[in-house]
């Protein structure tokens, strides 16, 4: 099973902490099960270099485990980014020629 990282991409205007996004992120993520390895975190601030997307900022990030590119999507497609004019980038982690993976 290969590890995706979920990027949340915001509305710029977006503030996080409301009582309905969260009960809403909570509703997601319990959703998801075991699939959530990382639940992550938010992105309190951000800034941004090159064309990452007009009207959007970074909003937090998760890792989840799927089989493959077709089931992490399918898990992205309940992402509450979604509902508020915002994205989601799902890509597959790969790892490091030698670099010592963490135990």
């Amino acid at each position: 099973m290969a590890t995706y990282v979920f990027s949340y991409r915001m509305p710029e205007d977006y503030t996080p902490g409301r009582p309905e996004t969260v009960a809403a992120w909570t509703a997601w993520f319990d959703g998801m099960g075991t699939s959530v390895t990382d639940l992550g975190k938010p992105v309190l601030q951000a800034s941004a270099l090159g064309d990452c997307g007009g009207g959007t900022r970074l909003g937090g990030y998760s890792l989840i485990t799927a089989d493959d590119l077709e089931a992490a999507l399918k898990l992205a497609k309940g992402c509450p980014s979604l509902q508020h004019g915002g994205g989601i980038e799902v890509g597959v982690l790969g790892e490091v020629a030698g670099r010592p993976q963490p135990a």
